[in-house]
């Protein structure tokens, strides 16, 4: 693998590898496909793709043509930025069918956002990173931007993300800390290793992630994981205010809100993943309805 991938610390689904001509140009595409989706509504200049992939321009360029032609990339004409493609929206939509959580998760997230006054999140799993995939508006007045939609951060930065990386294993959460342990020193210097011990281990005594405002001073938040039928993880739902609106009484009327809703986003999974009566034919391509579905090939959030 080339130096300038570890040092820019890609996702696995960003990471250009060392194959043969062919299957690096679609590695490259993909990555590139990826890197544009990150930022979503804003889309990204030339200049920016090739900073952000480390590819050269005229290698960026053809790729994106590539994309483009497929539909998958789109670029705006007055502002000559990439955008995700009404074929990427299409094939995320035949997706969602499959993996199911935001679909099921956004009637809860209104609910929240109107319970509460705050701002809502849904946040998925992504490799060693959480990624939010989308922000419910409360009443609420003064708001926390602390996350967007398409934001991704390392795994336990952020009440999402703590929730889902709380959720796993010692076993599994100690090898994400050993991969994201560069980034956290050089960008989150809230997030020392016993600084995350410590959330996980507050996460699991009181059922509920908080962010403390570690990310923005004046920003909290906290958050549940969402589960599959089989027990994976689906993602996480969290809650963010300002600080003076996440004192101890309140997380704990907020944590009950939010229990609430895990549970019937979970009931809803269950409902779409449920198999099928006893001799009911299966899909072609063998993943029916029972099957569920994968989570670490998903996305997955922060300060929410």
């Amino acid at each position: 693998m080339s130096t300038i991938w570890m040092e820019r610390r890609l996702d696995t689904l960003e990471k250009a590898m060392p194959e043969a001509a062919g299957t690096q140009s679609v590695d490259r595409a993909l990555m590139l496909l990826s890197l544009i989706g990150r930022h979503g509504e804003a889309g990204m200049s030339l200049a920016a793709v090739v900073a952000g992939s480390g590819l050269n321009r005229p290698t960026a360029r053809r790729l994106l043509l590539a994309l483009m032609r497929s539909r998958l990339v789109e670029q705006e004409p007055e502002t000559r930025r990439y955008f995700l493609g009404e074929e990427a929206y299409v094939l995320g939509v035949l997706a969602s069918h499959r993996f199911g959580f935001l679909d099921c998760a956004l009637e809860s997230l209104a609910s929240l956002s109107r319970t509460s006054g705050d701002t809502s999140f849904a946040s998925v799993r992504r490799g060693d990173f959480a990624v939010c995939l989308h922000r419910e508006e409360g009443a609420f007045p003064i708001r926390t931007h602390a996350l967007l939609p398409g934001h991704r951060h390392p795994l336990g930065v952020g009440a999402g993300a703590m929730a889902m990386l709380a959720a796993l294993s010692d076993a599994e959460i100690e090898p994400i800390l050993a991969a994201n342990a560069p980034l956290l020193e050089e960008r989150y210097a809230g997030y020392p290793p016993e600084t995350i011990r410590a959330d996980v281990a507050f996460a699991r005594q009181h059922g509920f992630s908080l962010n403390p405002g570690r990310v923005l001073a004046n920003s909290w938040a906290i958050g549940m994981a969402v589960r599959y039928p089989d027990g994976r993880i689906a993602g996480a739902l969290s809650i963010a205010a300002i600080d003076s609106r996440m004192g101890d009484a309140r997380q704990g009327e907020l944590a009950g809100h939010l229990g609430r809703e895990v549970a019937r986003v979970e009931a809803r999974l269950a409902r779409r993943f449920a198999a099928p009566p006893s001799g009911a034919a299966r899909p072609a391509g063998g993943r029916g309805r029972g099957a569920t579905p994968r989570d670490d090939i998903s996305m997955g959030g922060i300060g929410s």
